[in-house]
C-alpha cells in the first residue's frame, strides 16, 4: 500500500506533464489546475484518501456503479467523482487516463495541444 506522499508524487508527475498544468493548494488539499480551473485533487474526506476527478455528468453514473468511486462532496453535482486510494490497488494507467479526461473537460481550447487533422477530398 502506497503512502499518501507516494500517491501525491505519482499523481503530481501525471498532472504536471499536461500542458500549462500547475499545482497549488485549495482548502488544504493539493490541487492541479489548468487556466485556473481544477482538474484533479488529492484529498481526505472523512478520513479516506481519494483522488478527485471530473468525469462529466453523463459518465458519472458509470463510475458510481464501481465501489472504488464515490460522488465527490460539494462538487459532485458538476460531474466529479473520487477514486478511493485504498479500496483496491491503484491502476496508474487508469488514473493517467482519468486525469487526462478530466483535464480535457476543464481546459480551454488554447491550453490543449493541437492535433493534426486529416484533409478530406
Amino acid at each position: 500500500m502506497l503512502s499518501e506522499d507516494a500517491i501525491l508524487r505519482r499523481l503530481r508527475k501525471i498532472c504536471l506533464r499536461l500542458p500549462a498544468a500547475t499545482e497549488g493548494v485549495s482548502f488544504g488539499h493539493p490541487t492541479f489546475r489548468v487556466a485556473k480551473k481544477i482538474f484533479a485533487v488529492l484529498e481526505k474526506y472523512k478520513g479516506e484518501l481519494g483522488i478527485c476527478l471530473k468525469v462529466g455528468k453523463l459518465l458519472q453514473g458509470v463510475f458510481l456503479n464501481d465501489p472504488r468511486f464515490f460522488r465527490t462532496p460539494y462538487i459532485g453535482k458538476h460531474g466529479w467523482v473520487t477514486l478511493r486510494a485504498y479500496a483496491a490497488p491503484l491502476n496508474w494507467n487508469e488514473i493517467r487516463e482519468l486525469v487526462k479526461c478530466s483535464y480535457d473537460l476543464v481546459a480551454p481550447a488554447k491550453a490543449r495541444p493541437r492535433t493534426k487533422q486529416k484533409r478530406q477530398g
